[in-house]
């Protein structure tokens, strides 16, 4: 009797990560809350977009309303002007996890940063330190030839990651190339390192949306962003605009109009667009993960029953 009841206990005290995944517009932040609520955790953001505080309605963080329901963290936390990283994150979040233990049971991760969401549950591979001379060359070439010409560098040299990253984002894309560059390997094929062991289970759920349902919700999120003062936040930031936390959907179009590139019907639109491909992207990425079992939004109690059997 003793052993079982030994055994019970331990099942009782497992300390679990849930892992909440989907395409940006999917519902993630309501179900994070209903899921925090539910077994009474707290929320971690793996969204890299959402950690700066000077722009929380062009990347939807959290409202200050939502904030209040439940403890959440990494959300807000950084300005626009700090340098973090993704091995950053992790360190950070393993740390606050292994606080948390000593209070909570479960914790809740959600985020549309397949990379950061990779990073705690599995870990950074370890690539080679960057060569000064090989980036100074690279920041030349995308200085004088702009963001195209590393698309079809990185396309070039590993198209498998170019179907994954933002490409959008010359920080990546620069990082990946100077890596085929360096070691003559594809970075898809250095990233693919041994896991690392965590001293929790992880359970990962992902949520998806019909595609033409996801489009409108996409739109209907732009437009209620706008009338919420998305353009009064990206003029604040606009002197800002080389700033990599800021290379992001929204504001570019943004402040394409602000520069008179673009009006700002043709900016809204390319924002829409942008933001659509962007989801298929995140949904690309996510499904090559085989832990991820898969959930309409609106089904939150099959969501609901599914986690608490894996608890």
């Amino acid at each position: 009797m003793s052993k079982i009841r030994n055994y019970k206990t331990l099942a009782a005290h497992k300390k679990t990560l849930i892992v909440l995944v989907g395409s940006t517009a999917s519902g993630k932040t309501g179900l994070a809350i209903e899921l925090a609520k539910r077994f009474k955790a707290e929320i971690i953001s793996a969204d890299s977009r959402q950690f700066y505080q000077e722009i929380p309605i062009g990347t939807a963080a959290p409202t200050k309303e939502q904030l209040q329901k439940v403890p959440h963290h990494f959300v807000g936390n950084l300005s626009i002007k700090d340098n973090y990283n993704v091995s950053q994150f992790e360190s950070d979040v393993l740390r606050l996890l292994e606080e948390k233990w000593k209070t909570y049971d479960q914790m809740i991760m959600v985020g549309g940063s397949g990379l950061y969401v990779n990073a705690v549950c599995h870990g950074i591979d370890k690539l080679p330190d960057p060569d000064e001379t090989l980036r100074d060359e690279l920041n030349d070439l995308f200085e004088k030839k702009g963001l195209a010409a590393l698309q079809i560098k990185l396309k070039k040299l590993d198209p498998e990651y170019y179907e994954l990253v933002d490409i959008n984002n010359p920080k990546r894309l620069l990082r990946a190339i100077e890596v085929c560059m360096q070691t003559g390997n594809t970075y898809s094929s250095l990233r693919k390192n041994k896991p690392k062991p965590r001293p929790f289970e992880i359970v990962k759920i992902g949520l998806e949306l019909e595609r033409k349902l996801l489009n409108e919700r996409i739109h209907m999120r732009t437009d209620e962003m706008m009338k919420r003062g998305w353009i009064n936040e990206a003029e604040s930031v606009h002197p800002n605009k080389h700033l990599n936390a800021l290379n992001t959907v929204g504001y570019k179009e943004l402040f394409a109009y602000f520069e008179g590139e673009l009006s700002l019907e043709e900016a809204v639109t390319k924002i829409k667009t942008n933001t659509r491909r962007f989801a298929k992207r995140q949904m690309t990425w996510f499904k090559k993960d085989p832990e991820i079992k898969w959930f309409n939004p609106e089904n939150k109690e099959r969501i609901f029953n599914y986690l608490d059997g894996m608890l």
